[in-house]
């Protein structure tokens, strides 16, 4: 499974706020084996959000959407993801319900436009906050908040599925341009992925779908490399 994440934001933008979402959602969805190829950030626009929205949707299999949800003047998500898909915004009785029912709220308390999602969507219910989030077309809106954000996906997380890949890591005390013949050897004889990473040492990440095929090989490379400890 191949998905793509856009976070929404003008804060983001601007780094007034660290994007933890991504990074969260990306580490989430690679546990369950999904390919995650494209992360992207958009200002609160309609246009923006709509434009990188449909491209997203026609080259992968799902998109996942965090950010700018609710009522307010910014939030513009669940308009723009319905000029995406060519439907109305329209308040959903199944969201409103459930606000009411489960959250407690009187819907003269709610502010207008809480409950408003794309024709046709499927609500998803958030458990920590209070607007809720949906599914049209195989599209995630997602709430920025990150608490609410990992909330709602854990209710949607077995709709993301892949192949389960194995990880070694490996620490070199060497530079990592002295370590490249020796990552080509091993790309060679084995079926693995190798990430190298500067740092204090090196970090040689190993991963593939065989496990037995991703320990020898991260065996072999520790057996050559010069360890932080020698």
């Amino acid at each position: 499974m191949r998905v793509a994440v856009v976070t929404v934001g003008d804060e983001l933008l601007a780094g007034d706020t660290e994007n933890t979402n991504a990074t969260w959602l990306c580490s989430r969805l690679t546990e369950r084996g999904v390919d995650v190829e494209r992360i992207v950030t958009v200002p609160d626009r309609v246009e923006d959000i709509a434009r990188v929205v449909n491209e997203a949707r026609a080259d992968y299999d799902a998109v996942l959407v965090s950010g700018g949800i609710g009522p307010t003047h910014d939030d513009v998500t669940m308009a723009a993801v319905a000029a995406a898909v060519g439907v109305d915004l329209v308040e959903n009785e199944a969201a409103l319900d459930w606000i009411v029912d489960e959250g407690g709220y009187a819907r003269q308390d709610l502010a207008e436009g809480t409950a408003d999602l794309p024709a046709g969507a499927r609500p998803l219910h958030n458990d920590v906050g209070v607007a809720p989030g949906c599914e049209v077309e195989s599209i995630y809106v997602l709430p920025g908040v990150p608490a609410e954000m990992r909330g709602m996906f854990e209710s949607v997380a077995e709709e993301f599925e892949g192949v389960q890949t194995h990880r070694e890591v490996v620490l070199a005390d060497e530079p990592e341009s002295a370590l490249l013949e020796r990552i080509e050897t091993l790309r060679k004889r084995y079926p693995v992925t190798i990430g190298s990473y500067p740092g204090d040492a090196v970090r040689v990440t190993v991963d593939g779908e065989d496990e037995a095929s991703v320990a020898e090989a991260a065996a072999w490379l520790r057996e050559r490399v010069v360890s932080p400890e020698e």
